[in-house]
């Protein structure tokens, strides 16, 4: 499938990669609004890969397929987060030979969080060196909860400190309904703020490997 829009004249956002990653050399890039209710998208160190969008469907793909040693996020769904059920598919999705993930992904503004309730997998779990704390039922499977704490890192405000909160499922899958109040009502336990939402978005984030994939959300 071949989508039109591009993002190459866009406006900046801030990401801030996993523990236990390297950082991207670029700096935080590229958002954009459009029509309808997923009217966001992100585009972060868009360089080490191929990204189009088409806005209107709903949808965009990323191909990595000749490999990248770096780090990107991109994603498409809304510019102010929520405790909203998501429905995303995919198509064409291969991620098994690439350290990356498919996740709702989101910050919060104060206290600063970044945040990720991840579908899918490849060969990296991001949960890995993390603070372990617990698991939570949500939408047909267990997942994996952990925390961290980035130390000034990347974020949406610059270089800054800020928590991360994980949610991994252990059953992986290509389609389905997210119901993110699940996991925010879990990791409120931890310390999680569910209000002053900055973006929130379906993404794809890889740091190594190959691979590629088209999302549709809605």
């Amino acid at each position: 499938m071949k989508f039109t829009a591009t993002l190459a004249s866009l406006l900046a956002v801030a990401y801030a990669a996993p523990v236990a990653e390297a950082e991207a050399d670029a700096a935080p890039e590229l958002v954009a609004r459009g029509p309808g209710g997923t009217n966001y998208i992100q585009n972060y160190n868009s360089n080490l890969g191929s990204f189009t969008s088409n806005l209107n469907a709903g949808t965009f793909s990323m191909y990595w397929d000749n490999g990248i040693n770096g780090d990107f996020v991109v994603g498409l769904g809304w510019s102010t987060g929520s405790a909203r059920q998501i429905t995303f598919s995919t198509s064409n999705l291969a991620i098994s030979q690439s350290a990356a993930y498919l996740a709702v992904y989101g910050w919060i503004n104060a206290p600063q969080t970044e945040y990720y309730i991840v579908e899918n997998i490849g060969t990296y779990n991001p949960c890995n060196g993390l603070q372990q704390i617990g698991s939570v039922t949500s939408d047909g499977s267990s997942y994996q909860v952990c925390k961290g704490t980035r130390t000034n890192q990347p974020s949406i405000t610059g270089t800054s400190t800020f928590t991360q909160y994980f949610s991994v499922r252990n059953s992986k899958r290509t389609a389905g309904t997210i119901t993110t109040s699940n996991h925010f009502n879990y990791w409120k336990n931890y310390g999680f703020s569910a209000s002053n939402f900055n973006f929130q978005v379906v993404a794809l984030e890889g740091f190594s490997g190959k691979g590629h994939g088209t999302v549709t959300v809605s």
